[in-house]
This record gives structure tokens, sequence and C-alpha cells, in this order.
């Protein structure tokens, strides 16, 4: 049996699976605590179905504790960064294009040193091994733990990085390195951004993942448990520790696999409207689809790997106000008439829900309390609504309709009538006939479609490399690319032969002299037992 659980902002969901069909479900507000909301969440399901702890195979998480700590500038580790080109990119150094209070919390120590690599794949200037290894000490001396190294046209050649590594982890053994070939693609400013953030979390990572084995191993569950990737696909704790950058939007990734695999279907568009915002992505042959363009984390732009989303304002805890009619957000009768303007989000009571809507008790007016009223949803006590005006709660849901639909009108690429699988715990506030008549699906299950993807995901690697066709056939530089995103999808915790790839795109590069072409490369295959 599989556990998966997802860890989001306003709620944590778990679910207990065997044999693709669901056993146990479970939602709840996410506890200040990983290890705590893992502990409870786990024991619930196990409980609901009653079913011991020897029975779980493994556990596969979801969770926004790393995007949360990037957003809130909080936790964040001080880092040395290390760019490897100079004198070709020092106009714009390391940390010059961030946030000022971003920069503050993770700005430890930087500097541009020689080396890097031409667009060919020769070397603009050889290493300076001196100033490496001074780099490396005055890190250490200034406390920092943890260095992030890029190299200009790194996803050409990796070697200046690992040749830079191996030299300051010789003069100071207590570092911790992450590579931005390891982590991001063609672009060595927004490359080297997304290196810098892996490399601010990497202790906070370590200290999470050893949060969740203690409360795994209180439980007496010994089995292997995983992390989801931004990809839809999972990684080992291990590769976790490493990489945790790679859990940036797996909320989302996990609701659009779940969705699909709960609907019986491989192309869709999947809504998912949880607590606090609605996301809508794309199903592709299975997999989220990803965005081809650079992507904006907490007022950062970035390069690695991310989900093609559109987010909205809209979730169960958001906000109903009443312009022009008075306040709606009080248990006091409201009146109303034909002439107000109903507004929903983007403000939220978030995880807050169950203490501050109207259904629950509380003085809040939520979309929560408005789906009650409608009779969309059942929750609370509807006597706490009863008062709410018929024309308030139907503006209020025209509103949320409108938003929706604009929302997956913007995630369309083509005119192809693909069916929209609504999901998540907000999924009543839009009725079946909305999306312009196309099919909408609202699956069983689909309130915990998040956790439901993280428990049928399987290990995933990839591989996106820059490649010279002067130096070798297009099928050697094809067979490369796999063999590397078969080897990532092993490290990743996938089973030795078993690895499939997937997916596979070649660009050429006609900016390039000579006949370059990227290719990209997905694995994926069942996670070692």
């Amino acid at each position: 049996m599989q556990i998966g659980i997802d860890i989001g902002g306003t709620n944590t969901d778990a679910v207990l699976m065997a044999d693709g069909k669901v056993l146990a479900t479970y939602k709840s507000p996410t506890t200040a605590s990983v290890g705590e909301g893992v502990h409870k969440a786990i024991s619930q399901v196990l409980a609901s179905a009653g079913v011991s702890t020897e029975v779980v195979t493994r556990v596969v998480l979801g969770t926004t504790h790393f995007t949360n700590a990037v957003v809130q500038r909080q936790g964040l580790d001080q880092v040395c960064a290390i760019r490897l080109g100079a004198l070709a990119s020092r106009a714009f150094p390391p940390f010059s294009v961030w946030p000022d209070d971003l920069a503050a919390a993770a700005h430890g120590s930087s500097a541009i040193l020689k080396g890097g690599v031409n667009f060919d794949g020769s070397p603009i200037t050889a290493l300076d091994e001196t100033k490496l290894r001074t780099a490396a000490d005055r890190a250490v001396d200034a406390g920092f733990t943890s260095v992030a190294l890029t190299s200009i046209f790194a996803p050409l050649s990796r070697d200046n990085e690992q040749t830079a590594r191996d030299i300051m982890a010789a003069q100071q053994s207590s570092l911790t390195f992450t590579l931005s070939s390891d982590i991001g693609n063609l672009g060595v400013l927004e490359r080297e951004n997304a290196t810098i953030l892996n490399a601010c979390l990497t202790r906070m990572a370590v200290d999470v993942v050893a949060s969740i084995e203690a409360a795994l191993a209180s439980l007496g569950i010994a089995c292997p448990f995983f992390f989801s990737q931004n990809d839809g696909t999972l990684m080992s704790a291990e590769f976790a520790a490493r990489f945790p950058v790679r859990t940036f939007a797996s909320g989302p990734t996990n609701s659009i696999r779940g969705a699909g695999f709960l609907a019986g279907v491989q192309d869709a568009l999947v809504v998912d409207i949880g607590g606090t915002t609605t996301d809508v992505g794309a199903l592709r042959r299975g997999y989220p689809r990803e965005s081809a363009n650079t992507t904006e984390l907490a007022g950062l732009r970035t390069n690695f790997r991310m989900p093609d989303l559109v987010s909205i304002g809209i979730g169960g805890g958001s906000l109903v106000a009443e312009i022009g009619g008075g306040a709606a957000n009080s248990n006091a009768a409201a009146t109303s008439n034909a002439g107000i303007h109903v507004t929903v989000g983007p403000r939220s009571v978030g995880r807050l829900l169950t203490e501050q809507a109207l259904v629950f008790g509380g003085a809040t007016l939520t979309a929560t309390d408005i789906a009650v009223a409608a009779g969309l949803l059942d929750a609370g006590n509807p006597n706490a609504v009863a008062h709410l005006p018929r024309i308030l709660i139907e503006q209020a849901l025209a509103v949320i309709k409108r938003d929706v639909e604009r929302a997956v009108d913007a995630m369309r690429v083509s005119s192809d009538d693909l069916p929209v699988i609504l999901v998540g715990g907000g999924a009543p506030l839009v009725g079946l006939d909305a999306f312009h008549g196309q099919p909408v699906i609202r699956p069983d299950h689909g309130h915990v479609a998040n956790a439901v993807g993280s428990a049928v995901a399987h290990a995933g690697g990839e591989s996106d490399r820059i490649y010279n066709l002067d130096k070798m056939s297009r099928e050697e530089a094809v067979s490369l690319a796999e063999a590397e995103a078969r080897e990532q999808c092993v490290r990743a915790g996938g089973e030795p032969g078993q690895v499939e790839i997937v997916e596979l795109d070649a660009l050429p590069l006609t900016y390039l002299p000579g006949q370059s072409v990227r290719i990209r490369v997905k694995a994926a295959g069942p996670p070692a037992a």
C-alpha cells in the first residue's frame, strides 16, 4: 500500500492507496511542524482504513515548505556564489538582479572567477585554482557552509563546474555544493539564480528530511519515502535533500497527475481549486505540461523546470466583499440590491478557514460560505449563512465562474476539445456547466487529487543539454541524452532496468554557429523498493 501526502499552505491532504484504488483520505489544516503534520496524516488514513503500519510499502510527500521559505525570506542560509566566466560576465555580478530583501537573506559572498566555456565547448579561460582555494577558505572563515557554482554555458559542458567543486572540496571538506548544470538550462543569470536558491535551502532540506524520518520511525514505518518533484515525478529523500528546488510547485503538479489518474485520461486541462488559490494546468500524455519560458519566483527570474500554470487568487478561503452595498463579512443579516458589486479574493483566510468562516462559527464571509449557502457544499453549519441575500450568492458564484473560465482559456494552446477536470477542496465552487460547453469531469476523491498524484507517481529523471552535431551524429547525441536521463531517474530513486523514456524534444539552435541542438529527454520508472 502507498501513502501520498501533500502539505499545502492551507491544508494537508493524505490518501492511502492499493492496486490503484483509494482506501482512505484525510484533509486537515496544515501544522507548523512538517514532521507533526506527516505523523498525524499517516495515523489518520491508517486508522480510517483499519490497517497497520506494516502494510505500507511507500510514502510520498509533496510540500510547499521550501517555496514558502523563499517567499517569506525565512530560514535561508547565506551562500557563497561563484561564477566561472571572467571577464565575460562582470557587468551583472551574482545577486545583482535579486530583490533587496531576498538578497539580504541569501547573499553571503560572491565572486566571478576565470573559467567557463564558449558555445563550442572550448574554454573561455583556464580555471584559477589558487583563487578557488582562497574562495573556499574565505567561505568557511565567514561561516558559510553552502556554495553555488555557475559556469557560462554549463548545459554544454559541466566539466568546469565539477572540477571547480573538486578543487574547493579538497580545500574545505565541510562545504556543500550546488552545480548549475544540475539545476537549470540556457540563460546564465536565471540558471545562477536557481542554483543559489537551491544552495540556500540545502541545510533546511536536510532538517526537513530528518524530521520526516523521525515521524515515520515513531509510527514504526520502515519503508522508503520520497518527495514529489515539480514535473509530476518523485525523487528519493536523499535526492530531495540535495535538490530542494525540485519540490517547487510540486503541489499543482501532484494535482494535475492525480486528476488525470482519477479521471482516467491522459490529456486534459486541470482546474485545482484549493483553499487560497486556483491553479490551472495542462495534462499532456499523463504528465504536466512544463513551461517553456523563464519563471518568476518571489520576484526572482529562474529557468529550472516548472509546470506551465495559471494561478489566480480564488479558493475556498477567499474573502467575499460587497462593494457599494455594505459589508458582507458579518453574521448580521444583509440587505442587497441589483446595484451591488461583489468581489471574491485574492485575500484569503488560508489555513484559518475552519476558524474564521461563517459556517464554522467565525465572522468572515468566505467562498466556502457562499458554496454552503448555494447548496453546493455540505460543510459546517448551514444556518450560519441562511441570511445571505440570494443576489449576493449568485454574484459571488458568477465572479468565481468568470475568473476560473478566463484562467482556463489562458491555458489553452490549441482549439482541441480537451476535457476540463475539476479537483481540489474548492471544486464545488464551479458548476459542471462552466467552460463554454467543454466536457467537465469532477472525479471521485478529487478533493485529495494532490495526494493521489503523490501516491501514484513514478521516479523521474531529465537531461537537458546542448550538443554539437559537427562532432557527433544526431543519433549519438540522442543516445547520450537518453542515457543521462535514465541515470538521473535511477539516482532519483527509480528501479534500474524499469526506466522508460517518456518524452524527447530536439530543438536546433540556429543562433549558434555550427549544428548545435538542444536535446531534452525525460525518463520515468517505478520507484525502487
